[in-house]
């Protein structure tokens, strides 16, 4: 959507390039909210999954929702309204959680939810001076837990303002060393930009696979960004690998493992309670899940998996190491709803890599 781009109250100049920057080219506001059964089964598409919707069925639901929550004594707050979107949660959890220098690179609405994704992000230490703010709404997304912590996705990005690929700068990457994506087809125009630049200006790509939905809809383009070998490390889970290589003749997750490994430096497949499994060269590692972790909603544990797995990669830690970082910072975040992951539950990762000899972050000591 091409709006027209106003006068950022942004800061424009931070005193260095972050050191990881993630590509969200519409700013998103998460509506989450644990919900009974009865709800899921009235609203299309597959449970458990990531499908678009248009801005009236987002409004019927978010209505729907009020009737349907189901309590809990452990969370007063049913409903939680907070910034969202795959990479939001990635940058921010490296932010808040780990201390990494982080920014984003995208653009928010001029209206509430724009407002409230600005305050959430720059109040956890993201960078945002590659933050354009345009005319027009910002992105919503209601996220349905239900009782056993299982999410299903209903985004409206369709009249969302949106930075365009004209918009992207050679600035924006430059001094940075990783760029953080998550593959969507309505953003494949830029993401392809956004790797040209970043490869330009020697930054390493990471790429989340996104749904499972995506990968079955639109696994051509997919497996091209792949091939072209840009990709430095992909980020997928057990459905999103299964659906890699639907119709193969082996299409478990150890096997489209190797084959994302064979177009990416590091591969990496999350099998939720199983763990996860990895692959850099000729090194294979499969660390379990976190055992001490409960389960109150899984939105966002491959996210902040991601974060925890990048926290180290970029500190120099082992493959193993950075799995098992990891495996706490994404067994943090499903404690509690939502995507982002409270104090508590921070305190709680950093006891939990104490326990396992994990470098800790040194903003928590």
């Amino acid at each position: 959507m091409g709006a027209e781009e106003l006068p950022s109250p942004l800061p424009k100049k931070y005193e260095q390039s972050p050191l990881i920057l993630g590509l969200q080219p519409s700013a998103l506001i998460d509506h989450i909210a644990r919900v009974d059964w009865s709800l899921l089964d009235q609203i299309p598409g597959e449970r458990g999954g990531s499908q678009p919707v248009a801005i009236e069925e987002l409004m019927h639901i978010l209505s729907e929702v009020k009737t349907h929550i189901l309590l809990s004594p452990d969370d007063p707050s049913p409903i939680r309204t907070i910034a969202g979107g795959s990479v939001a949660n990635t940058i921010r959890g490296l932010t808040a959680g780990f201390g990494v220098t982080c920014g984003i690179i995208g653009a928010y609405g001029d209206d509430e939810q724009g407002q409230l994704f600005v305050h959430n992000m720059s109040f956890n230490g993201v960078n945002l001076s590659r933050l354009r703010m345009k005319k027009g709404p910002t992105g919503q997304c209601v996220c349905l837990v239900d009782a056993v912590g299982n999410r299903t996705m209903r985004p409206c990005l369709s009249n969302a303002v949106r930075l365009q690929v004209d918009e992207l700068t050679k600035e924006d990457f430059r001094g940075s060393k990783w760029l953080v994506l998550r593959y969507g087809i309505y953003n494949l125009d830029i993401i392809q930009a956004a790797i040209r630049i970043a490869k330009q200006e020697g930054v390493s790509v990471s790429l989340d696979l996104a749904s499972f939905e995506m990968v079955r809809n639109y696994r051509s383009p997919l497996l091209e960004l792949l091939e072209s070998g840009d990709i430095d490390l992909c980020f997928a889970n057990e459905d999103e690998a299964t659906e890699l290589l639907r119709g193969e003749q082996n299409s478990d997750p150890e096997a489209a493992l190797v084959f994302l490994a064979n177009h990416c430096k590091w591969a990496v497949v999350t099998l939720g309670s199983n763990g996860c499994i990895v692959k850099h060269g000729k090194e294979i590692v499969r660390v379990p899940a976190i055992g001490e972790a409960q389960a109150t909603d899984a939105t966002g544990a491959g996210d902040l998996f991601a974060s925890g797995f990048l926290y180290g990669l970029v500190n120099g830690l082992s493959l193993e190491d950075s799995c098992r970082v990891g495996s706490c910072s994404g067994g943090s975040v499903i404690r509690s709803l939502g995507g982002e992951v409270t104090p508590e539950n921070w305190q709680w990762m950093y006891k939990q890599m104490q326990i396992k000899d994990l470098p800790v972050p040194n903003l928590c000591k």
